[in-house]
């Protein structure tokens, strides 16, 4: 099993991420600076939370033009796993590796709390461990997480399945009340139609401790784990 979690200046959940990935498959991750020109073959690359570039310009602008992305992109094309958390999300929209964008939070102020997340899809390689419909239990901490693409994407993604976590309440319902950041159909994260590649603005890996009370995280990397094995 080979991951490699890629840093950029300001990621602050890289360690996070590092931390739960160790605790799931016994090994630690390769950590990559951003601006490293090649990339160990990897199972799966993480792009972790935090706010890269101190998110001037666009929220993940700046880092999806770092060198490594490059090589990261070469890597979901020859099929190697995509991870983006957060402000990970963020780079892999605006390097074009998922479709729309994440835009101010509707109440233009940052959130950070614990939200009720529904799934939708339980078949992928981020996801089987979970039930369809299964709610659970996931933080935000973000704010830009508005997700927004045109009507043709949105309705793209939804007819392909393509939608892998919305926003709820712990009754599993959706609508604007239970919408955190406005994001368009309570999106909370996607998948690409090739399914290696995941964006979403919650972060599981602050999800997996008991210790915390909240351990909803853990089916997330035990499906990716056992999907890389």
């Amino acid at each position: 099993m080979r991951v490699s979690v890629i840093v950029f200046p300001g990621s602050n959940c890289d360690r996070d991420v590092a931390v739960s990935l160790k605790k799931f498959s016994n090994k630690s991750p390769l950590m990559i600076w951003h601006k490293e020109t090649s990339l160990p073959d990897s199972d799966l690359i993480v792009l972790p939370g935090g706010f890269s570039y101190g998110d001037y310009l666009r929220c993940g602008s700046m880092a999806a033009n770092s060198p490594i992305m490059k090589e990261v992109k070469k890597s979901a094309e020859k099929g190697s796993s995509i991870l983006g958390i957060c402000n990970g999300f963020q780079i892999l929209t605006e390097s074009g590796l998922l479709p729309g964008t994440l835009i101010r939070n509707q109440g233009l102020s940052f959130i950070c709390k614990n939200t009720s997340l529904r799934v939708e899809n339980d078949k992928s390689f981020f996801t089987h461990n979970y039930n369809k419909n299964e709610i659970v239990n996931i933080p935000i901490a973000h704010n830009e997480g508005n997700y927004f693409a045109d009507e043709n994407v949105i309705k793209d993604i939804e007819d392909k399945n393509l939608v892998a976590f919305r926003y709820c309440n712990k009754n599993g319902d959706i609508n604007e009340e239970t919408n955190p950041n406005g994001s368009l159909k309570n999106i909370a994260g996607i998948i690409n139609e090739k399914g290696n590649v995941l964006g979403m603005m919650p972060h599981p890996e602050r999800a997996t401790d008991d210790i915390t009370g909240l351990n909803d995280g853990e089916k997330f990397f035990t499906s990716i784990i056992e999907s890389i094995k």
